[in-house]
């Protein structure tokens, strides 16, 4: 499976609503995942798809998304990036706010092996 493959299967389960799935999907058992700031109070960089499924799960029970936009992928060689636009609030404040975030990803062996997340807008 070439990079551009795992991209789209990836956007087309995004655009889906399949977060989870995706993840369980395509992530590597050792994938790190590098966030700007410590979500939760944890690190920024996480290692390993049990932390990776935790920081989503921490993610979905912390927000309700009212919408998601996807754009992408944009590939290049082993890497791709693609950006999200999302209408969230968080939970525990009841603020609502669009959340411009855009993702880089490396593919080794048809797994997520590396994502890094950028923002903006937030």
């Amino acid at each position: 499976m070439t990079t551009q493959d795992v991209a789209n299967n990836l956007v087309t389960m995004w655009k889906a609503g399949e977060f989870i799935e995706a993840g369980e999907k395509y992530w590597a058992d050792d994938a790190i995942s590098i966030e700007p700031f410590a979500p939760n109070g944890g690190d920024t960089t996480m290692r390993g798809k049990e932390a990776l499924r935790g920081k989503g799960e921490w993610w979905e029970g912390a927000h309700e998304v009212h919408g998601v936009e996807v754009e992408g992928p944009f590939v290049n060689g082993d890497r791709f990036v693609v950006r999200f636009k999302m209408d969230v609030t968080q939970k525990d404040n009841g603020q609502r706010f669009t959340m411009d975030e855009t993702a880089l990803y490396t593919i080794k062996d048809g797994k997520i092996a590396e994502e890094a997340y950028f923002y903006g807008g937030m």
